[in-house]
């Protein structure tokens, strides 16, 4: 049922090369560059990180770095020496040259303005462009040579057209504004490409680690598993491990979004990132730095920003055909009035020219991955993992939201609240069969049967043979005979509910506890009566799902449908889908997705991995610490937290609604340009003012989504 997004393969791959591209300012410059490296022998496929500055090639055989870096530097850029360093800042050399002109291009304007005369005007109109536009017109080479149209080629060639007419004056102006433009675009793209470090920036570099009787700092690296490291108060927890001394608050916002402490004592979990309060705890570590939940989170937001969104992929193909349709058009523009009409040459030619500064789809471009990024970004932060701009966009556009009754909304833990004999069993021996029986369950009911049978002082009863029911229950052998434990649906179909039984099964339904019944060939031996509490904030976090366009909200649950419709109706669900095997859920995900197009399944990402996995998205609740859940879902709460749902949705929106925003921003303008510069009304640096601002208003409106 699932959209996948096209990736290459994981960096884990010995065949697979990361790179760090320098001075990567340009979408355009990414897809030349993705291009030409994928053309290369040997690459079987090339996808460029933009807003990274990644390139990550995945090579047929040995790796070739060296042609790669060949390519890349005749596409007029360096690699990086390390592939996790950070891109590199904008060189000093390139603000010093648009400073200098700057200054000429004043000076001519000022000398013009006072003298008029051109013996000097001309000489720092010319000095102004050679020094602001060296380095456009060496890329615009490049990409000449390599069979490209990109920005810098049609701005060389439209400052050399203004000049061959006699336009210094506006050739010096647009060089100068085109470089003070791509200046401000390269400063506000490194907020958007540093948004990612706020996490890293959240894990101390150093662990106090208590070796041989000594506490010493060493980086978190070099920390093992099984060493103890010790926390002071106030100190960010630097590793992934269990407390074995002391107790403490913790603020875990860098891992679940939690803005409440969280009260931790020895045997808890804690995470890398997450901020000790007042206690000092001393923590064994559990997980190496690089497996840290801090780190993978790191990882997976990473992966997802490479990964390319609907819209986004709607774009780069609009962007494939718009730029040789304008520049085609600006050649007809030059040369069809002179020769049909007789018209000046140089009047349509200055048109032509004009018409080719607004050729450039770089706001197009960049309009979509910018808010993307951002969306994903603010996601982490609020502790909500999204693996991919199509599960961000994706959820914007939710109607239909299936949800897991056990763990999700209701807090999963659950507790025995009443346990009944049955036809002349004794209750001790009641409970030492179930003790058994369970004690080889993996079910979140097991657990409630045997503590309570453990509390009890219940004796041990040695289990012969036991035999798992999915969606049902268990069977065991006890001394040669068969016991059961499990729903009371599967006992209905043994044939041994009376009507006794069925008096005290209703009573305990309609109160929404769960009844689990044990008893063995003909004979019911007893009820345990179980309680699982309503999430706290789980109504307020439905009513809110559906002021927020969700239509029609399910419960999918195994339990019986006396508790779940109680359950469903407090909550104001629309619908409860009761008694369900999980294949069941399965085929109930996949009409739901057939009848409202998309449809998220909420679940623990673990046993409800194959309805997440047959939605249109899956939602795992309270992964942190959880790996198989992080692996299974397509978006990860990292708290037991329902609130982040209508938070996700809300993102979803938002993020839809600026990405429309940007891509009808950058056609409109670039549109309304065009038909201002075929009849005349448009000049070389009113275009300028138009792409760059395009491109600049594209990103800070895309840069909102930062925001909370």
């Amino acid at each position: 049922m699932r959209e996948k997004n096209e990736t290459v393969a994981p960096e884990t791959d010995k065949n697979v090369c990361t790179f760090l591209v320098n001075g990567l300012d340009c979408p355009d410059c990414a897809a030349k560059i993705e291009r030409g490296v994928a053309g290369l022998p040997g690459v079987l496929d090339a996808r460029v990180n933009f807003l990274k500055g990644r390139l990550i090639v995945r090579f047929e055989k040995s790796p070739n770095k060296k042609a790669v870096e060949r390519k890349v530097q005749a596409l007029g850029h360096t690699l990086a020496t390390s592939a996790k360093a950070s891109p590199r800042a904008i060189d000093r050399s390139l603000i010093v040259l648009t400073v200098i002109c700057g200054v000429f291009t004043a000076s001519g304007i000022m000398h013009h303005q006072l003298h008029g005369s051109d013996w000097l005007t001309i000489p720092l109109y010319l000095i102004a462009m050679i020094t602001g536009g060296f380095h456009i017109a060496r890329k615009g080479l490049l990409a000449l040579k390599n069979l490209s149209l990109d920005m810098n080629f049609l701005m060389t060639i439209a400052v050399v057209g203004a000049a061959a007419i006699g336009e210094w004056d506006e050739g010096a102006v647009v060089i100068f504004l085109f470089s003070v433009a791509h200046l401000l675009e390269a400063f506000s793209l490194d907020k958007a490409r540093n948004s990612i470090r706020k996490l890293m920036d959240m894990s101390p570099k150093l662990a106090l680690v208590n070796r041989d009787g000594r506490e010493i700092l060493v980086p978190v690296e070099d920390v093992t598993i099984g060493e103890t490291v010790v926390v002071k108060p106030g100190s960010s927890i630097p590793v992934d491990g269990k407390i074995c001394l002391g107790g403490s608050s913790v603020n875990q916002a860098a891992i679940t979004g939690e803005s409440m402490l969280v009260e931790k004592r020895v045997g808890d979990e804690v995470f890398a990132g997450t901020l000790n309060q007042q206690g000092a705890l001393e923590v064994v570590v559990t997980k190496l730095w690089e497996d840290t939940e801090l780190s993978r989170i790191i990882h997976l937001v990473e992966e997802a920003q490479a990964q390319r969104a609907p819209s986004q992929q709607f774009v780069d193909r609009f962007a494939r055909y718009y730029t040789p349709i304008v520049v085609g058009g600006a050649v007809l523009v030059a040369v069809l009035p002179t020769l049909l009409l007789g018209a000046p040459f140089t009047v349509w030619f200055y048109r032509a020219l004009v018409m080719l500064v607004i050729a450039c789809p770089c706001a197009l471009v960049i309009s979509t991955p910018i808010t993307i990024v951002s969306g994903l970004s603010r996601a982490a932060w609020s502790g909500v993992l999204i693996k991919g701009g199509i599960y961000l966009e994706g959820a914007g556009k939710l109607r239909c939201i299936a949800l897991d009754k056990t763990g999700t909304l209701t807090m999963g833990q659950p507790v025995v609240a009443e346990v009944i004999s049955l036809n002349g069993i004794d209750p001790s021996h009641l409970l030492a069969i179930a003790a058994a029986l369970e004690s080889r369950s993996e079910h979140p009911l097991a657990a409630a049967i045997s503590g309570y049978a453990c509390d009890a002082g219940a004796a041990f009863t040695r289990l012969d043979r036991f035999e798992s029911l999915p969606g049902k229950g268990v069977r065991g052998e006890i001394d040669g005979t068969a016991y059961y434990l499990g729903s009371h649906s599967m006992f209905e179909t043994m044939g041994i509910c009376d009507s006794g039984a069925h008096q005290k099964l209703a009573a305990i339904e309609n109160s929404n506890q769960t009844a689990i019944l044990v008893g063995k060939d003909g004979l019911l031996l007893g009820i345990f009566a179980i309680t699982d509490e309503v999430r706290e904030g789980a109504k307020a976090a439905i009513d809110s799902l559906k002021k927020n366009g969700i239509t029609h909200t399910v419960m999918l649950t195994g339990d019986n449908s006396r508790t779940a419709q109680a359950i469903g109706k407090q909550l104001g669900l629309d619908e409860i889908r009761a008694e369900l095997l999980p294949q069941d859920k399965v085929q109930v995900v996949k009409a739901l997705c057939d009848k409202y197009g998309t449809v998220a399944m909420v679940g623990d990402g673990v046993n409800d991995a194959p309805a997440l996995a047959a939605a249109t998205m899956g939602i795992a609740m309270g992964t942190a610490g959880t790996d198989a859940a992080l692996e299974t879902a397509d978006i990860a709460l990292m708290a037991d937290d329902l609130s982040r749902l209508p938070f996700l949705l809300k993102l979803g929106k938002k993020t839809l609604t600026i990405v429309k925003q940007n891509i009808v921003l950058a056609i409109g303008i670039k549109a309304a340009f065009l038909a201002l510069a075929i009849p005349g009304y448009a000049t070389l640096w009113m275009a300028v003012f138009a792409d760059m601002g395009a491109s600049l208003l594209v990103i800070f409106n895309g840069l909102r989504m930062l925001k909370k």
